[in-house]
């Protein structure tokens, strides 16, 4: 098992002061009328003593971030299904592209984890599990992103997940994999998400730490993922800024 970091986007809001000076000004002529016949100092039209009018600074409202619409179920109300997640026939990563097979989603989320995992997922209560399956060159992947209410607990998920993997899942041209033999699996977390791979050989070889390849493929849609939940995020968020309240 293999865990990463999380990423966090930032947003940034620029305040913008906007100050307005206006001036007065006086037409007033002298003459050549005698000094005894112009108007005495008190009688000068001068400044006036009233305050020019000022204007406050305004700030514009930061926009809305991402990761607040995908850390807690009260804000992320976007459609849930595997494909939301995981959408078309295929997945391109470079120059490798992978076939997707299957895709299934279950609110017992326990039934698609091996027992160890099932229990943390249990314990931390998710509520759902959208997996989907992705194939290239011998080597299957099956993805899981498990659901809960809240971002602390997919984080406490995401600490206590260091051993035990989601169920491969098999199916549209995908054979089975991943049952009874030593395959690698990941884990990380991103706002209320965990996310889960295992990867393995559709012969039925044992995945060792010299199986580069295989490590490539758990990497590239563990990645994937990440971004898909990022993407989530950016789609509400983006709502948002363009329909306020």
């Amino acid at each position: 098992m293999i865990g990463g970091g999380t990423l966090a986007t930032i947003g940034v809001a620029a305040a913008v002061a906007v100050a307005v000076v206006s001036a007065n000004s006086d037409d007033a002529t002298a003459s050549n009328k005698p000094a005894s016949e112009l108007p005495t100092s008190a009688d000068i039209p001068g400044a006036s003593d009233s305050p020019e009018p000022s204007f406050e600074a305004t700030t514009p409202p930061p926009p809305p971030d991402p990761k607040d619409y995908i850390s807690s179920a009260k804000k992320d109300k976007a459609p849930l299904s595997p494909e939301s997640f995981f959408p078309g026939t295929k997945l391109t990563s470079g120059e490798r592209v992978y076939k997707k097979g299957a895709t299934a989603s279950t609110k017992k989320c326990a039934s698609v984890a091996q027992p160890v995992l099932a229990n943390v997922l249990t314990k931390n209560k998710c509520t759902e599990v959208l997996r989907a399956t992705y194939a290239r060159k011998g080597i299957a992947v099956t993805v899981g992103v498990a659901v809960f209410d809240t971002e602390a607990q997919a984080k406490k998920v995401k600490r206590q997940a260091d051993k035990g993997l989601i169920t491969s899942l098999p199916g549209k041209g995908v054979s089975g994999f991943c049952r009874t033999t030593v395959c690698r699996g990941t884990y990380n977390a991103y706002g209320r998400y965990a996310y889960f791979t295992t990867t393995g050989f559709l012969n039925g070889k044992d995945v060792t730490e010299k199986d580069r390849k295989a490590y490539e493929v758990g990497d590239d849609l563990a990645r994937f993922t990440f971004h898909q939940i990022n993407r989530r995020g950016e789609a509400q968020a983006s709502a948002a800024a363009n329909n306020p309240e």
